[in-house]
């Protein structure tokens, strides 16, 4: 996946829209009951999961101190 603070680093204002994939996109994958399965393809395909597309807005993803990425992937994964 690449270096994490190098994916949090990313600023939306300068980021090339065309290296972001957009998740409105992505297949989902509910076939699959193993939760850290789903988060491990979810991360492989949006590449970086701190900034990504949803249609044409960016999202750059920002987590309060003490939660961490795998904390908010989980309780996606747990939602889907």
């Amino acid at each position: 996946m690449g270096d994490l603070e190098k994916l949090k680093a990313v600023d939306i204002r300068t980021v090339d829209r065309s290296e972001l994939i957009d998740i409105m996109e992505l297949s989902e994958e509910t076939t699959d009951s193993d939760k850290s399965r789903r988060m491990k393809t979810f991360i492989e395909k949006v590449k970086n999961p701190y900034c990504f597309m949803v249609g044409d807005v960016i999202v750059k993803s920002t987590f309060l101190d003490g939660v961490s990425l795998k904390q908010r992937l989980q309780e996606l994964a747990d939602g889907i």
